[in-house]
């Protein structure tokens, strides 16, 4: 069957934290996924969403989804920044991960972002051959993440 890409929905939430804890395995950190479905369920779906997502669909099955919030910068202005783009180690090759991308893309040129910003682990190899490959991507060794946790 084909592979359809919608807009998630609040009854997805379950699955996509589903997907966020493999991420987390995948990415060496399975410890680090504390957000509640309760708290993640009202970030996308409550009274004040802070983030948007669209997911894969395949025989009624999510295989892989992007979840994205809007990012200001005072030098671009409104940006897209993906937080997360997840494919189901069993679904890719499959062409998922592209769909969503060029999703995201769609919907950053709709809503008029200046463009699009994420990151990508150093180690991530396939990940950054898939951005090089298909988007032509642009790596950026000159800034360091910072954060702080509450």
């Amino acid at each position: 069957m084909a592979i359809t890409i919608r807009r998630a929905v609040k009854e997805d939430c379950p699955r996509l934290l589903e997907l966020i804890t493999e991420l987390a395995v995948y990415e060496k950190a399975p410890n680090e996924v504390t957000v509640s479905l309760e708290h993640f369920t009202e970030s996308g779906f409550g009274k004040n969403p802070v983030w948007w997502a669209f997911v894969a669909e395949e025989n009624g099955i999510i295989p892989g989804f992007a979840l994205y919030y809007i990012r200001y910068s005072t030098w671009k202005g409104q940006r897209m920044y993906l937080e997360d783009i997840i494919v189901t180690k069993e679904a890719r090759g499959k062409g998922i991960g592209k769909l969503l991308m060029d999703r995201l893309i769609e919907e950053a040129k709709e809503k008029k972002f200046s463009g699009m910003m994420w990151q990508v682990l150093e180690w991530n190899e396939p990940a950054i051959n898939f951005y090089k490959k298909y988007y032509n991507a642009s790596f950026d060794p000159e800034w360091i993440n910072c954060s702080i946790n509450f």
